[in-house]
C-alpha cells in the first residue's frame, strides 16, 4: 500500500525589528522566496494527487462494470421469423429451436420479421441488434472519392462515354431513361488486355458521382470456409441497398465467375457457390434501382456463359491497347507533372511504342524520369526517354511478360 509523501517543513523566520530598513526588506524578501518555493511544491503535489484520484476512479467505474456484468445472465442471439400482434416467434441462433414469446409495448412498434434480437434464458427479447455485415464487407467501401478524373485517362474516349452513359448518367439524371421508357443498363463489364485503364476507368465514375464506391477483388471472395464466400456476396450487396446510391466494383471477376467444369474438388465447388451467390444478387436488382455494377477483367475468354446474359452484364465494354494516337494523349498525362524540355516530340514516342499499353507507357516516363535523376538534372529530355525505352526493351525481365496477343474472346 502506498503511502501519501510527506509534506514539505513551512519555513518560519524570526526578524529582529531593530534591524535597518534594508536589511529588513532582504529579509522579508528571502522569507518570501522560501514560502513561493513550498507553494509550488504543494501544487505539483496536488495536482499529481488529482492526477492519480481520476486513474483510481476511472479504474473503479471499470471493475464495478465487469463485477456488474459477471452477475447478469448472458443473452442469445435469436432472428424474428414472424410476428403476430404483440407476440414473435424467434429462432435461437445455433440449435434453430423456435419459440412463440412475447415482446413488451416499448419494442413492440419496432421489430419486423428478419430482425436480429438478443434474449434471455426465457426467450424474452432484450435487445434489438443491429443488421449483420461482415466486417470485411465494411472494409471495401471506399469512403474517401478517389484521386482520379477521365481526364487522366487517354486513348479510350468511345470506352468513357459509354461507362459514363451506362453507370454515371442514370445515377445522375434517371428522368432521361424514364423519359424516354428504357431501363438503364444493369451492368458493365469492362475487358482488355492488362494496363489499359480498365480500373482506372471504373475510379474515375466514382470521382465523378456522389455515390457509395464499393471495391473488391474477385479474388477476395475466394474463401476457405463452405459458405463464407456467398455470404460476403450477400453482405456486399446488403450494404449496397443500404448505403445507395452505390457503384459495386467488381475486379478480376474470372477468379469467381470463371467458365464451371465437371470438377468435383471441394474448392472449385465453393468458388461456384460463390458465383451463382453473385447471379442471384445480380438478378434481384430492380432495373430501376440506384446502384450500378462494375466489373473488370484481362481473361474474357475464361467467364462462364451465365454470367455475360444481357440482365446481368447489359454492356460488354472492350478496352483495347491504345492507337498512336492515343498514345500520344497517355504520353502527355502522364508528363502533366514532369518538367519536361520543350524538345520532347510524343507524336515520335508514340510512334516508337506500338503495343504498348497505358500502364507500360507510364513506366516508361518514370525510367526517363530516373535518368534525369541520376545524371543530376532536374529537366527530362528527349534523349532521357529515348534511353528509356531502349532499358524497358533490353529488360531481361520481358520474356517473362506472356505475348500481347493472347487476349481473345
Amino acid at each position: 500500500m502506498s503511502r501519501s509523501p510527506s509534506l514539505p517543513d513551512r519555513p518560519s523566520r524570526d526578524i529582529d525589528p531593530e534591524l535597518p530598513d534594508d536589511e529588513r526588506l532582504a529579509a522579508l524578501r528571502s522569507h518570501f522566496e522560501e514560502l513561493a518555493d513550498v507553494r509550488s511544491q504543494l501544487t505539483e503535489r496536488l495536482e499529481a494527487a488529482e492526477r492519480r484520484r481520476e486513474q483510481l476512479r476511472e479504474r473503479v467505474d471499470r471493475v464495478e462494470r465487469e463485477n456488474e456484468t459477471l452477475k447478469s445472465s448472458s443473452l442469445y442471439v435469436a432472428t424474428v421469423e414472424d410476428c403476430v400482434e404483440s407476440e414473435v416467434v424467434v429462432k435461437q441462433h445455433g440449435n434453430n429451436q423456435e419459440v412463440l414469446t412475447e415482446v413488451s409495448p416499448r419494442m413492440v412498434d419496432r421489430i419486423e420479421p428478419g430482425d436480429r434480437v438478443a434474449v434471455n434464458d426465457s426467450f424474452g427479447i432484450q435487445t434489438l441488434l443491429d443488421a449483420e455485415t461482415d466486417s470485411r464487407a465494411q472494409a471495401m467501401e471506399i469512403t474517401e472519392s478517389p484521386a482520379v478524373a477521365y481526364e487522366d485517362i487517354g486513348g479510350i474516349d468511345e470506352q468513357v462515354r459509354e461507362v459514363r452513359e451506362a453507370v454515371e448518367q442514370p445515377l445522375a439524371e434517371p428522368e432521361l431513361f424514364e423519359q424516354v421508357g428504357i431501363d438503364p443498363p444493369s451492368g458493365v463489364l469492362l475487358y482488355g488486355p492488362p494496363g489499359t485503364g480498365k480500373t482506372m476507368l471504373a475510379k474515375a465514375v466514382a470521382n465523378r458521382t456522389d455515390a457509395t464506391f464499393i471495391k473488391m477483388a474477385g479474388s477476395e471472395l475466394v474463401r476457405k470456409f463452405i459458405g463464407e464466400g456467398s455470404r460476403l456476396v450477400r453482405d456486399l450487396f446488403e450494404m449496397a441497398r443500404e448505403r445507395e446510391p452505390a457503384i459495386i466494383f467488381i475486379d478480376e471477376i474470372d477468379a469467381i465467375a470463371a467458365r464451371r467444369t465437371e470438377s468435383k474438388t471441394s474448392g472449385d465447388a465453393e468458388v461456384q457457390r460463390t458465383m451463382m451467390q453473385l447471379l442471384s444478387e445480380m438478378d434481384g436488382f430492380e432495373a430501376r434501382g440506384e446502384i450500378r455494377i462494375i466489373a473488370a477483367t484481362n481473361r474474357f475468354d475464361m467467364l462462364d456463359r451465365a454470367i455475360l446474359r444481357p440482365g446481368r452484364f447489359d454492356r460488354l465494354i472492350e478496352v483495347p491497347e491504345p492507337d498512336e494516337a492515343g498514345r500520344e494523349i497517355i504520353f502527355e498525362i502522364h508528363t502533366r507533372g514532369m518538367n519536361v524540355a520543350d524538345a520532347v516530340d510524343y507524336e515520335a514516342l508514340a510512334r516508337n511504342t506500338p503495343g504498348y499499353s497505358g500502364a507500360e507507357i507510364e513506366s516508361v516516363t518514370t525510367e526517363a524520369g530516373m535518368f534525369a535523376i541520376r545524371d543530376d538534372r532536374d529537366e527530362v529530355t528527349m534523349d532521357d526517354f529515348e534511353a528509356a525505352l531502349e532499358k524497358i526493351e533490353n529488360d531481361d525481365t520481358s520474356e517473362l511478360i506472356p505475348s500481347q496477343n493472347y487476349f481473345y474472346h
